[in-house]
């Protein structure tokens, strides 16, 4: 079977795939991958083959807009970009596109072939159109909600796809979910035919990362994705109120961890860390709370301290808190109060463990592609 997949030109809606792509190659599938250029090492490693494209996504150390009209302008202008590239590609069987994919749903329309979100954040529920009225409305009268409306609907429209704006952009004809359900909103609300298969953890993001050897000290583990990195103050309260007594591995992002001087014993810190392993041995992970890393560290039944920066890590943040699984440090976000929040997060080691067992129960890459084989035609 062939399968094209259109992604997003960004580590956070690339990776959560990585592993459900490798799997579909692995069991016997061609992939075509289309992303922007300097993500195609990422997608390489599963067997896929990269399609390219020059994605007009923000790379990790630019800027990212804090306007919600912008910021989903940037993403219809990728997908813009990206769908003459996909269309130049031989009819496949099926299309699976990320959510920020929208190029693939418009050329699995045009070629009259399935079209399978792959959801990496949440998926639209019954009533959220309802329940989202408000702030919908707000974001359509701003001046960059309405440019961004009146692109979509022209593109659709010259696309010939004759769909509503807000339903291309909430409803998927089929999904596969890749987030643990008890992340996702109003879950009892979500179409039955959408599978929650959880995260596809991806073996080829590991690297054998251990700690070193005969130290005991509860392991904190500090980073804060790939966008909004630039933090200085939420390094060094992490350094002033948890070195001495806590192994600290540090991922700095866009801060040259030069910048934070000598680092005290058991402190290691660089721009990039290798997540998946060292999740593996953490005690605690303060995060941002991107979905991301929300789905691994509920994975790897590590309590988290949540600092959230923007998008939808508000929501995330107030999801792990519900559930037992996180802690917001108090006001003002110093060393003291740093400290006494992953104090808190540890006792909250047994509930993160039960959590741990229930995303797991998903079944994770091989439900996934299992069913993503189950929504495509019989090749």
């Amino acid at each position: 079977m062939h399968l094209v997949m259109a992604g997003v030109t960004a580590p956070s809606h690339v990776y959560p795939g990585l592993g459900l792509i490798a799997e579909l190659v692995a069991r016997g599938h061609r992939v075509s991958y289309v992303v922007g250029h300097r993500l195609a090492g990422l997608v390489a490693r599963t067997g896929a083959e990269p399609v390219c494209h020059d994605s007009v996504m923000p790379q990790a150390d630019e800027h990212w807009t804090d306007d919600p009209g912008a910021a989903m302008q940037v993403f219809l202008d990728d997908a813009m970009t990206a769908l003459p590239v996909i269309r130049g590609l031989p009819k496949p069987d099926a299309v699976l596109y990320d959510i920020g994919g929208f190029a693939g749903r418009v050329a699995a329309h045009h070629w009259g072939v399935p079209a399978i979100q792959l959801s990496t954040a949440y998926v639209a529920w019954e009533g959220i159109e309802q329940d989202r009225a408000e702030f919908n409305a707000a974001l359509e009268a701003s001046p960059t909600g309405s440019r961004y409306f009146a692109t979509l609907r022209r593109w659709l429209a010259d696309n010939g796809m004759d769909v509503d704006a807000d339903e291309f952009l909430g409803t998927p004809p089929s999904c596969v979910v890749l987030i643990p359900r008890v992340l996702q909103p109003n879950a009892d609300r979500v179409d039955p035919r959408y599978v929650f298969a959880g995260p596809c953890i991806d073996s080829a993001r590991r690297t054998g990362w251990t700690p070193e050897p005969g130290d005991d000290r509860p392991l904190v583990y500090v980073a804060l994705g790939t966008a909004y990195t630039d933090r200085r103050d939420i390094y060094r309260a992490c350094l002033d109120g948890l070195a001495g007594d806590h192994r600290i591995v540090l991922a700095t992002g866009k801060v040259d961890p030069a910048e934070l001087g000598p680092l005290p014993d058991g402190v290691i810190a660089d721009r990039t860390q290798p997540q998946l392993d060292v999740l593996e041995h953490a005690s605690v992970f303060v995060s941002h709370a991107g979905m991301g890393s929300a789905a691994e560290s509920l994975w790897f039944g590590v309590p988290t301290v949540l600092l959230p920066q923007a998008v939808d890590q508000t929501d995330n943040a107030d999801t792990l808190e519900r559930i037992g699984a996180g802690v917001r440090p108090a006001e003002p976000l110093d060393a003291a109060n740093l400290r006494a929040a992953v104090e808190t997060a540890l006792g909250k080691a047994d509930r993160a463990r039960e959590l741990r067992d229930e995303v797991r129960a998903h079944g994770g890459t091989e439900v996934a592609a299992s069913a993503v084989e189950l929504l495509c035609p019989n090749p």
